[in-house]
């Protein structure tokens, strides 16, 4: 699993438009990497469009955002074109990098015990080491936290 200050091991998912996208592709940005349960559900909707409406601030930063869910290129492809995300979402339907990071886990929803992804973010500095995590993520006000990391790792 991913440890604070250490090197991230590259991956490679797939992403709307056919494209693959590596972690190596962000060498030299920071890059936040938000793991989140399901499209088009409330709190991921919320989540997404709040990354969406800071991404200019991330970008005057040399920092990228990434999302990542278990859900297939065809529900990323619906979702980033009704909300018009404008960073991309990956599918990790086979839990390998939601597995790395350590938030693919057994979940308890309404009496039902089954697994999903715990709504995570991670920032990585630009050479790919960890160098903040949040795990169990609320959505109010979180996009504001990583921000604010962010700016506290200065450059």
């Amino acid at each position: 699993m991913v440890q604070l200050n250490e090197q991230v091991q590259d991956f490679t998912l797939p992403a709307v438009g056919g494209e693959q996208i590596k972690l190596s592709d962000y060498k030299g940005k920071k890059l936040v990497i938000y793991f989140y349960p399901k499209d088009m559900t409330p709190g991921c909707t919320q989540q997404a469009c709040d990354f969406r409406d800071s991404e200019s601030y991330f970008t005057t930063k040399n920092a990228a955002v990434i999302g990542i869910s278990a859900d297939d290129v065809k529900s990323h492809e619906k979702f980033g074109a009704k909300y018009e995300l404008s960073f991309p979402l990956l599918s990790d339907t086979e839990h390998q990098v939601s597995e790395q990071f350590g938030v693919w886990q057994l979940k308890k929803n309404f009496g039902k015990e089954y697994e999903g992804i715990v709504r995570s973010t991670f920032l990585l500095d630009e050479e790919g080491v960890l160098i903040r995590e949040w795990r169990k993520v609320k959505v109010e006000g979180h996009v504001d936290e990583v921000l604010q990391a962010i700016d506290e790792t200065g450059k």
